[in-house]
């Protein structure tokens, strides 16, 4: 399976292109005509699409389309244990996500290819007064390919409307690791669950459409379950804690309940609230996990991603310095 080709210049700008097939009603209700700038205006609709071959030993990008505010840097080979994987960080020049903007990212990773995708940091999706903000991700591992998708932490600020898609499909005998982190606002300011709502679905597929698994969040603090942070804070949902993050590893490298039980002991002692399974067809395994506070959730996140690393292609997690 080679890498997605990039479409065609006016099908990009098409409302299909860029709008989800379908937005949870928890966000739709929010649907209205800003008195700003409108959805698909000029700077409403980001896009970034980018495509990696493997060339003369190590992996390459070789196709780059980008429309603001959606940019990336160049990719570095800085991985001292695998200098032929590119890390790629993801940026956007407007800071953040604003109503009405809906945003959608492309990564093809070819045959034989290997990767790290990130963002340069937190993503911040910020007031709404009009309707709400979408994007979308979608991530495409060709045989035999390594990728690493880690994005830092959403961070949902008051009255924001949020959906965010995540759509990984991988070949057999690709690997993909990929994680979600979202705050319940800006903690360092006393900020939390005052955000309208905060939709996610993640969804794992093989080439052929055929959906592995697929995990949804639905955070509405004003919602049916009562005021402010009540409807989130129950055993079922945030259990009063204000990060929550998962780690997917789809990999044919290593026995899915081999993987669990990696996941599980690497996370033991950490007193973190967390909950470990394999995925539907022994595909691999996969862990949701709570916190208090955002070092410890990254920390803890970071020995998973170490671990696993150590266990697919025997080589640690390589730091990674952020501004």
């Amino acid at each position: 399976m080679a890498a997605t080709p990039l479409p065609a210049p006016r099908v990009r700008l098409d409302p299909s292109h860029y709008e989800p097939p379908r937005v949870p009603p928890e966000v739709l209700r929010h649907s209205s005509a800003p008195d700003t700038l409108g959805v698909g205006r000029p700077g409403k609709v980001g896009l970034l699409e980018l495509g990696f071959e493997l060339a003369a030993g190590r992996t390459e990008l070789v196709r780059h389309y980008q429309k603001s505010p959606l940019q990336i840097t160049r990719p570095l080979y800085f991985d001292p244990h695998r200098p032929d994987l590119p890390i790629t960080f993801l940026m956007s020049t407007g800071g953040g996500i604003i109503q009405a903007d809906r945003l959608r990212t492309d990564l093809a990773f070819g045959p034989g290819t290997s990767g790290h995708v990130t963002t340069q940091a937190a993503t911040k999706v910020y007031r709404m007064e009009h309707d709400y903000a979408a994007a979308q991700t979608f991530l495409t591992a060709g045989p035999d390919a390594y990728v690493e998708y880690l994005p830092d932490p959403v961070i949902p600020y008051v009255d924001s409307r949020f959906y965010q898609r995540t759509v990984i499909t991988a070949d057999p005998t690709a690997t993909v690791l990929a994680s979600e982190t979202v705050l319940s606002g800006r903690l360092a300011r006393g900020e939390r669950n005052a955000y309208e709502v905060f939709a996610s679905d993640f969804e794992l597929r093989r080439p052929n459409g055929e959906l592995l698994a697929l995990d949804t969040v639905r955070l509405e603090p004003g919602g049916p379950g009562g005021p402010g942070s009540a409807a989130v804070d129950g055993p079922a949902v945030l259990a009063g804690h204000s990060v929550t993050a998962c780690f997917f590893v789809l990999s044919p490298l290593a026995p899915a309940r081999e993987l669990a039980d990696l996941l599980y002991e690497t996370l033991a002692g950490r007193e973190l609230p967390y909950g470990v399974s394999v995925l539907p067809q022994d595909c691999g395994a996969w862990v949701r996990l709570l916190g208090d506070h955002t070092e410890a959730v990254t920390r803890a996140l970071t020995a998973v991603w170490d671990a696993v690393r150590r266990r697919l292609i025997g080589v640690p997690a390589p730091a990674l310095r952020k501004t």
